[in-house]
């Protein structure tokens, strides 16, 4: 029999040289210096051979787990090698049967037929919210309650829409295995009416609360968005001259925390003109009063805060607590600031310092959510 020592020590020759360690297990020694575990067998009255892999990369032992696999096989009438094929497909067809891979194909399939906006889209519904979860799992295995504890994860962050529509795409996927052989039903029709349905509105006043926090622009600047104004690949809102107080166009530029909300909210919203809708019309946008009532909801009095007063509270701290140069702020709440020579600023004035600041502010908001000290507001911004 064979030892490490004896296998370390061997040397190549002008001809491969087979060391035997018993059983039908040999060690053959390659001109080229490579050391290759083979099993020899007869099966059906034939002589064969079947590799076992490689000295040192497979050890002695593993080589001999091996071999005395392989003899159980034979003993069971079943020939190694081509169980070793069988096994290699097995694990082949699961890997293309996988959800991912299938909406892969199923995708790419697709793509001719969509407009680009649409591809990125549902390309990002499967990578960022279903394949993570269920990417890796035999599309034949996944059972309905497994799918809807993934689609609950989108609700629960508020993403009914991104939900209903994940459900739908997954549907075409499950019918394209099936046309292809790789299943034999469709599991989205059992989670008709197991979503929440997605209240547009309700969520939209939700958006637009947080980005009045964010943004301290004027109540009507804000719900009076139009998606078209923003541009979310260079972290800008510019509103036009004739929604501004001063008449004079605004470039608001978007933080990070603003550019999630506005993500979010575009799966819903984002085929209109307005970002946050009318209840009633979607050709209008909300009412003058929705901001308001909804922190009245939440149990804000009205002398205590409006959807006008995020404006003072930025003001306020930004000055006093974070330290912003005041023309800084005063350009971004769009008041009418000049500089030493009596000129107005440009939309476009300070902008880095601007964008620093939006960035800042944000982060100090999360901050304070986390449950850092609260300071006291005064003052007003128009």
């Amino acid at each position: 029999m064979l030892t490490d020592t004896a296998i370390k020590k061997a040397k190549p020759s002008t001809k491969p040289v087979r060391m035997f360690d018993g059983g039908g297990l040999y060690l053959e020694l390659a001109i080229s210096g490579g050391k290759l575990w083979r099993f020899k067998y007869r099966f059906d009255g034939k002589e064969k051979r079947q590799a076992l892999g490689s000295y040192p990369d497979t050890s002695l032992a593993k080589a001999r787990e091996k071999r005395d696999e392989a003899r159980r096989l034979l003993a069971d009438g079943i020939d190694p090698s081509e169980h070793r094929k069988a096994h290699k497909a097995t694990r082949a067809e699961v890997a293309g049967n996988t959800f991912e891979a299938i909406g892969r194909e199923w995708y790419s399939k697709e793509l001719p037929l969509w407009a680009p906006t649409q591809a990125v889209k549902v390309k990002g519904i499967f990578e960022k919210n279903l394949y993570p979860w269920l990417g890796s799992r035999p599309i034949t295995e996944i059972k309905a309650s497994e799918f809807l504890a993934t689609l609950r994860r989108m609700e629960n962050r508020g993403a009914m829409e991104t939900a209903r529509r994940a459900l739908q795409y997954s549907g075409q996927v499950f019918r394209y295995a099936i046309a292809t052989g790789r299943a034999e039903r469709d599991i989205t029709p059992d989670l008709r009416g197991a979503l929440s349905k997605a209240n547009v509105q309700h969520h939209a006043v939700k958006c637009a609360l947080k980005l009045a926090a964010l943004l301290f622009v004027r109540p009507g600047e804000l719900r009076k968005a139009e998606w078209t104004e923003i541009d979310l690949d260079r972290a800008e809102w510019n509103i036009p001259a004739s929604r501004m107080k001063m008449k004079e166009a605004h470039l608001v530029p978007l933080c990070r925390q603003a550019l999630e909300v506005l993500r979010e909210l575009h799966p819903l919203t984002g085929r209109g003109r307005f970002v946050f809708p009318g209840e009633r019309s979607h050709e209008r946008p909300m009412s003058e009063n929705s901001v308001n009532a909804a922190l009245r909801c939440m149990g804000y009095p009205q002398d205590e805060m409006t959807g006008h007063g995020f404006r003072a509270m930025a003001r306020t701290i930004l000055d006093e607590v974070l330290g912003v140069r005041p023309d800084f702020i005063e350009h971004q709440l769009a008041h009418a600031v000049k500089d030493p020579n009596g000129r107005a600023y440009n939309r476009t004035a300070h902008l880095p310092e601007r964008r620093k600041m939006m960035q800042q502010w944000a982060d100090y908001l999360d901050k304070l959510k986390a449950g850092a000290e609260v300071i006291p507001l005064h003052g007003n911004a128009a």
